[in-house]
Formats: C-alpha cells, structure tokens, sequence
C-alpha cells in the first residue's frame, strides 16, 4: 500500500529555504527530456539528452512544451531554473512529491501543482504522481515523477492539428494537461465503481476479514483522492477567476469548464464515501448477526441440557436408597424422560421461533 498522506522529508531537516533535495520515489533510471516546439503552421518533436538543448527555446516565437519525466537529478532541475529565471522556491517544490495542489503567480510565470493517479490493477492499488506546471509567454515546462499516457491524447491532438491547441497560446496548453489530469480522475472513479459494486455483492453474500480490510482501503483511497481534487477545484476557480496577464479571456471559459469538473468529481467522492461507510456498518451488522446466531444456538443447546444434566445429577448421587435403583426397567425409563424433556424442549422453542 502506498503511502498516501505524508512522505520521509528528514533529509530536508536543517537546510536553508530553496535548497534542492529529492523527496518521494525514484520512479525512473534516467531522466527523459521531449520537447514540442508548434505553431498554427509549423510543429517540431524531438527527444534530447541534454538539458541544455532546451535553452534556446525560451526566446522563440514558437510555443515550446518541455516535459521532463524524472525528479530525482536535481543538478538537471536547478539548471533549468536557473536558465528560465525560476524562483528556488519553486524548484523547491517541484523536487519534493508532498506538495498540495496549489497555484502560485510570480509575474512573468505561473507555477501550478497537481496529483496525477494511476490504478495498478496488478497490485490492486492507487498510485499518486506529483505534476509541475510551469507556463510563461511562450513556454510551458511540465515535470512528471514518470513517463506516463496520460498526456498522449493531448501530444496526439497537438501533432494531427486536432481542436484549437496550434491556435491558441500557452495559457490554452496549460488548461488542455490541467484537463488531462482532471479526466483521469473520471477513470479512476469509473474503476473505484466497479470495485465497490463486486464488493457489495460480497457483503450481500459471503462478507469475511478480508472484505473489511479492502473497504477499509477503499476509504483510504477516497480520502486520498478527495484530499487530492478539493485544492485542485481551488486551483482552477483562481486560474479562471484571477485576472492574469498570461491567462486570456477566451481560455478562462474552459478552465470553468474544468472546474464543473472537479466539483463533479467531489461529488463523486462524498457519495462513494457515504457508500462505503454504509457498506462498513453493514459488514459490522453481519457480523454481529452471524455472532448472535451462534450464540442463540449455543444458548438453545444450553437450554437443553441444563435439566437433562439435573436429572442426571440427581441420578448420579451416591445414596443407596433411591426407589428406582432396583427397578428391572429403571434405566430405560430414565433415558426415555431425558428424550422426552429434550424434545419438548425443542418443540417448545420452534413455537416460539426461537429455532
């Protein structure tokens, strides 16, 4: 099970503000570089090994998309920042995947943090990613943990000159992978469905240990997923409610769109969270039916034998002068009354319905 709420942030202890130190999983061996350099007309593609072919993209004309998928080389990070005028700051906070989601406006850029999630259905688990937003005049930096799909429909659209990405600006760009992100989580609730719907139909018929710790999981998810998508909401109201230079009037119609979106989402998320509390009080209740039962039957048994055990204590004691003692038939009369007390016994507690 990921560790959902807070990462080991001791190596940081002690050190100066702005001081670099990856924080969060190394989740790939080498850092990769792809930058997507477009216009209306003209689009260009390509892999680089170094960071420093990323440079002269900063005074094109061109919009220029650098994605960076890799956190873990933060020479290569503060290079960047160095090169583009970012605040230590906020390379800062790129290099360590315990951020919020949260958006931060430095003038000539905008600075934007987001969760990305993944289902393993491998391990059955969901898994978190930290995205970095970084978009000026002209550019937008992007910063993944990892190579991920996500953002291919979007790289797709771009290449084939689908919608209006090549014709609009960076601010568009922005808001196209901030509702990648968002669309993503329409997945991941679409899959957390089916899974509570097998669950449920476990609890309806065979609930066991096992079906509490996975709705305990479930809860755990919906918690992280909700702390995930509330300062998301947050985050896109202030991108289309907060007048930025860098942010046109045409693109804040669709950043409201994404908003409906998110709250959406949360509302997905409250009601899955009011499912699976129902579905633990149900498990709880099940539980404590099958634990009555059994105790009703074993308080049934008792019943039972609490006066075949008294007469066969009474005829147990050692005194030489009980009257049936010399009876021919004493015996199988003695085990004739404890049948007939038994089964009136029984009888009696069928008519009750006790049984």
């Amino acid at each position: 099970m990921p560790r959902f709420f807070m990462k080991s942030t001791k190596r940081k202890a002690g050190l100066t503000p702005g001081t670099l130190v990856h924080i969060g999983e190394r989740k790939v061996e080498r850092v990769g570089i792809r930058i997507i350099d477009y216009d209306e007309t003209f689009f260009e593609e390509k892999e680089v090994e170094t960071v420093e072919e990323c440079f002269p993209f900063r005074d094109k004309e061109t919009m220029t998309w650098i994605n960076i998928d890799g956190l873990h080389d933060v020479e290569l990070i503060e290079k960047i920042g160095q090169h583009f005028g970012l605040h230590p700051l906020v390379l800062e906070d790129i290099v360590n995947t315990d951020q919020r989601p949260k958006m931060e406006d430095f003038g000539d850029y905008l600075f934007v943090v987001l969760k990305m999630l993944y289902y393993d259905k491998e391990r059955s688990e969901l898994e978190s990613e930290q995205v970095s937003l970084i978009f000026g005049t002209n550019f937008l930096i992007s910063f993944q943990e990892r190579q991920g799909n996500v953002f291919e429909p979007l790289k797709d659209r771009i290449k084939k000159r689908k919608g209006r990405v090549r014709k609009a600006g960076v601010d568009y760009l922005a808001y196209a992978l901030i509702d990648s992100i968002v669309d993503s989580y329409f997945v991941i609730l679409e899959q957390f469905g089916e899974r509570v719907e097998y669950v449920e139909q476990e609890l309806a018929t065979t609930p066991t240990q096992d079906t509490l710790q996975v709705i305990r999981t479930f809860k755990k998810e919906m918690i992280f997923l909700r702390k995930s998508i509330w300062p998301l909401r947050e985050v896109v109201n202030s991108l289309e409610r907060g007048e930025f230079p860098l942010i046109q009037s045409a693109t804040g119609i669709y950043l409201r769109d994404v908003y409906d979106h998110t709250v959406q989402i949360i509302d997905a998320v409250e009601s899955y969270q009011d499912m699976l509390s129902g579905m633990l009080e149900v498990y709880l209740s099940s539980m404590s039916n099958k634990m009555n039962e059994v105790m009703k039957l074993l308080t049934v048994f008792a019943a039972i034998f609490i006066p075949l055990t008294f007469v066969a204590g009474i005829y147990g004691t050692n005194f030489s002068f009980i009257p049936e003692l010399e009876w021919k038939w004493s015996y199988f009369v003695f085990l004739f009354v404890l049948v007939v007390i038994g089964v009136s016994l029984l009888v009696y507690f069928r008519k009750k319905k006790w049984l």
